[in-house]
């Protein structure tokens, strides 16, 4: 590894540290623009920090939408006004962060991916941040998203079902964000409810043959997806509260296959 990716990395790891994430991206970027395979923790960094720059935006974004909501249903023309403003400058900055990590990942990251696991974490990736951009984009934009998104999911899904076990970390929680895309973007609960079945079924068939390293992991990755099923097969509200593989905890800890886990799709 040369010198200066070996400083890129760390510093990237003082701005995670200092929470300072649009700067742990620049670093990142810039590994990922030499055109090498990204070992597991400098991939694991990269997607620390889209994660977290992503994730605040998207929670921004719920909540004023909320609230233009109760807003237009009082009749308060001058507040939508505003909040669509605002709305929409939320919207510009989600659209970028997205745009950035896409281009990321197929000029730099997807072109030189070796193994399977790691094209998995790539097209799951490029999944995610298209499913991003159909959260709150309309028309044809929205169309021509969630288009590439069940494009890369299944590229994903094909390579993890042909190299990687149904017990996986990381093919268990593909098999999350897949479903919930089915869910929320393609508004096709039977199709989501199928495929998060059949991934948490097909886990437990194998769980006697579980690493005890991954034990916790692919076990806390199955609860999610049963949560999703009871969630989706009963008659609660379901305003935001599927749960998808969320941003990793610090690669310093561990690799984040094993530690993809959180609560909800506003986290991912």
């Amino acid at each position: 590894m040369s010198d200066s990716r070996e400083s890129y990395v760390y510093l990237a790891k003082l701005a995670e540290q200092a929470e300072r994430y649009e700067e742990m991206v620049e670093n990142m970027k810039k590994v990922a623009g030499l055109d090498e395979k990204l070992t597991v923790e400098e991939r694991n960094l990269l997607s620390v920090a889209y994660k977290n720059i992503i994730g605040a935006r998207r929670a921004s974004w719920r909540i004023i939408s909320s609230i233009e909501q109760k807003e237009e249903s009082r009749g308060n023309t001058k507040q939508v006004g505003l909040i669509k403003e605002y709305r929409k400058k939320i919207e510009e900055e989600l659209a970028e962060i997205c745009k950035d990590v896409l281009q990321v990942l197929e000029k730099h990251l997807i072109p030189v991916a070796g193994t399977g696991e790691s094209k998995v974490f790539y097209y799951k990736m490029k999944g995610d941040y298209y499913r991003y951009l159909a959260e709150f984009a309309v028309g044809d934009i929205c169309k021509q998203a969630a288009d590439s998104s069940l494009e890369a999911y299944k590229s994903a899904s094909d390579i993890a079902v042909a190299e990687l076990p149904p017990t996986d970390p990381m093919r268990l929680g593909l098999a999350l964000n897949f479903s919930v895309f089915y869910y929320e973007i393609l508004d096709s609960p039977d199709r989501a409810c199928q495929l998060a079945k059949q991934a948490f079924d097909e886990a437990i068939s194998e769980l006697d043959s579980l690493s005890e390293e991954s034990y916790k992991d692919s076990t806390l990755i199955m609860q999610l997806l049963r949560d999703n099923l009871t969630l989706w097969t009963s008659d609660a509200e379901y305003n935001n509260s599927s749960k998808e593989e969320p941003a990793p905890t610090s690669p310093e800890v561990e690799s984040v296959e094993p530690n993809q886990h959180a609560a909800d799709s506003s986290n991912a």
